[in-house]
């Protein structure tokens, strides 16, 4: 009877007991911050903020100016994760305004991975590791109209793929059972609010699985969430780190791969 009780409960919940991740220290989830395309807006106020609070997060860098370099050097120094999100950010043209050779419908599947091989030479360069991950730019995977993420998979040239989408199933996953190739996230209006922002990892803590947040510019650039409701959702953080892991997206893929009997 009191395995039945404990079955409905735990559906009712919508939390499978077999199911969730065991994160490091007794952590109900993990919470994963990354930042998309190497925006100055990053360097200035992201990087001091996850510092400051002894954190780290993941940077999917594209486009790098020459001037930056030292100061995305320096953030893979910091212990930081440096991933790959290509040389040109090809995205479809009703997406994405940009030189018509560098939209997806102009790539194909060899070319796109050209170029995410050519971008870990320059991420190897700046942080000196031999792998790094991937994010797929516009969350799409999709070049010449043909999705290369299998492609991209059977070539071994990067550790994940990062998407963007989240559904509730997500947050309650057995991360180390995740495809690495799908691995999901969540973008937010400019809009947002800290307590918002704060609402997405508090999901994942009931669930116990995994949330991985899709940020672009902060308090600057575009697609920007506000200085002060990204410092409000470092500072809940911070202030619950004995709930809620956060790590790098590598990290947490790792440590739930490391551990697949560790489950909740």
């Amino acid at each position: 009877m009191k395995t039945l009780l404990a079955l409905a409960l735990s559906l009712i919940c919508g939390v499978s007991a077999a199911s969730a991740t065991q994160w490091p220290g007794g952590a109900k989830a993990a919470v994963v911050l990354t930042y998309d395309d190497a925006l100055d807006s990053q360097l200035d106020h992201a990087v001091p903020v996850l510092d400051e609070a002894g954190f780290k997060g993941t940077f999917f860098l594209t486009g790098l100016k020459l001037a930056a370099i030292p100061r995305w050097r320096a953030v893979g120094a910091g212990g930081h994760e440096l991933a790959n999100h290509t040389l040109f950010h090809p995205c479809p043209a009703s997406k994405f305004s940009t030189e018509p050779r560098y939209t997806s419908e102009a790539y194909t599947p060899a070319a796109m991975l050209r170029e995410i091989e050519q971008q870990n030479v320059l991420l190897t360069a700046l942080d000196g590791k031999p792998t790094h991950g991937f994010a797929s730019p516009c969350g799409q995977t999709l070049a010449g109209g043909v999705d290369y993420i299998e492609t991209l998979r059977a070539a071994n040239l990067v550790t994940y793929a990062r998407g963007v989408y989240t559904s509730p199933d997500d947050l309650r996953a057995d991360v180390g059972r995740m495809d690495p190739m799908h691995i999901p996230s969540r973008g937010f209006d400019e809009a947002v609010t800290g307590a918002q922002l704060i609402a997405f990892a508090k999901e994942a803590q009931t669930g116990g699985g995994m949330a991985v947040y899709l940020f672009h510019g902060v308090g600057g650039d575009y697609l920007q969430v506000s200085d002060p409701a990204h410092r409000e959702l470092v500072a809940w953080l911070a202030a619950h780190r004995d709930e809620v892991w956060v790590t790098t997206l590598q990290g947490a893929l790792d440590w739930a791969k490391a551990h697949p009997d560790a489950k909740h």
